[in-house]
């Protein structure tokens, strides 16, 4: 019998995918258990997430617990969306972050010149895009942070280093040691329908330094000895090859409207500080954005609009579309 989950479910589903802590998990898989169709098609649903939240709340009340809820690092999420840079030693991602944003980390040809996150945003258009820095991954070693981290991103670009005989290897040590975690990498991001702890973030095979002579061949054994489904964006991250086709990628895999607010004393609406939402909020996503007050007074908004006539009235479940401008009234 299939689940039909309702987009609440899926909602609160994506949050706990996100979670960083286990009292965001608690929350989560709660709010995932109150919104569960309940049916026989859930049964098995309904059990494991009552489990779950039985052993999180054992966890967090044991002793000593309370002051280690933290996964290590946490870094707020900020612009559009969160894309988190992976790969073996030398791989390219510092540069990669360098080149297209403003951010500042060491950058070195050594290995484990990165130590810890490195966050940085990358332009597209009007908004901006949370690019994260990380230390490399082993098949010997990853930081104990690092699910979460893989977890919470909306985007994972898996970096491999055209310029070494070792980067097909180390790409592959990449992917093995994430095996043997619950956190994966995969096409589209989701939780295992038979296991809700296990984790898949959607990826981007980025192979780079495609300048160098002998990246071609390297290339060629890339994809012959470690076919992925990945989308795949081959790149010099240090002499800016191909970089915009996957900044548009980047931006576009995110799957986000941008929203513009206006005062109704206003004639203009800001153009230079969109709100973004995922495709497919409401109005009241926006107005959770701009201030809580706004979600707790709101009477109704106008709306200017490709898919609406100016000023249309409407109310809080209107979904918002790409570039609306949208008044709030309380």
């Amino acid at each position: 019998m299939p689940a039909n989950l309702t987009a609440q479910y899926l909602k609160a589903e994506e949050q706990y995918r996100r979670a960083q802590s286990p009292d965001e998990q608690l929350h989560c898989l709660q709010l995932m258990l109150r919104e569960l169709p309940k049916h026989k098609g859930t049964d098995k649903l309904q059990a494991e997430l009552k489990q779950k939240i039985s052993k999180l709340k054992k966890e967090l009340a044991a002793p000593g617990k309370a002051g280690k809820r933290s996964s290590g690092v946490r870094l707020p999420r900020q612009g559009a969306g969160s894309v988190l840079l992976l790969g073996g030693v030398n791989s390219g991602k510092s540069q990669l972050l360098v080149t297209l944003t403003q951010a500042r980390p060491e950058v070195a040809p050594y290995p484990f010149s990165t130590r810890e996150p490195f966050p940085g945003m990358m332009p597209w258009e009007d908004v901006m895009v949370q690019l994260v820095d990380t230390p490399p991954v082993t098949m010997d070693y990853m930081e104990s942070y690092m699910q979460g981290l893989i977890r919470s991103a909306d985007l994972v670009l898996l970096l491999v280093d055209l310029g070494s005989d070792d980067g097909v290897e180390q790409c592959q040590d990449v992917l093995d040691k994430l095996a043997t975690t619950k956190t994966r990498l995969a096409r589209q991001s989701s939780l295992d329908e038979n296991d809700i702890g296990l984790s898949y973030t959607k990826t981007f095979l980025v192979p780079n330094k495609v300048d160098l002579p002998e990246a071609p061949e390297r290339l060629e054994l890339l994809r012959e000895l470690c076919p992925l489904e990945f989308p795949e964006f081959v790149i010099s991250a240090q002499q800016g090859t191909q970089l915009e086709p996957l900044r548009d990628a980047i931006y576009q895999s995110l799957d986000v409207v941008r929203v513009y607010s206006k005062l109704p004393h206003q004639k203009e609406p800001d153009y230079d500080r969109p709100f973004t939402v995922r495709r497919g909020d409401s109005l009241l996503e926006v107005a959770q954005q701009i201030h809580k007050d706004y979600v707790q007074n709101f009477k109704f908004a106008r709306v200017w609009g490709s898919q609406v006539h100016d000023g249309t009235i409407v109310k809080g479940d209107y979904l918002v579309n790409d570039r609306d401008v949208v008044e709030l009234h309380q």
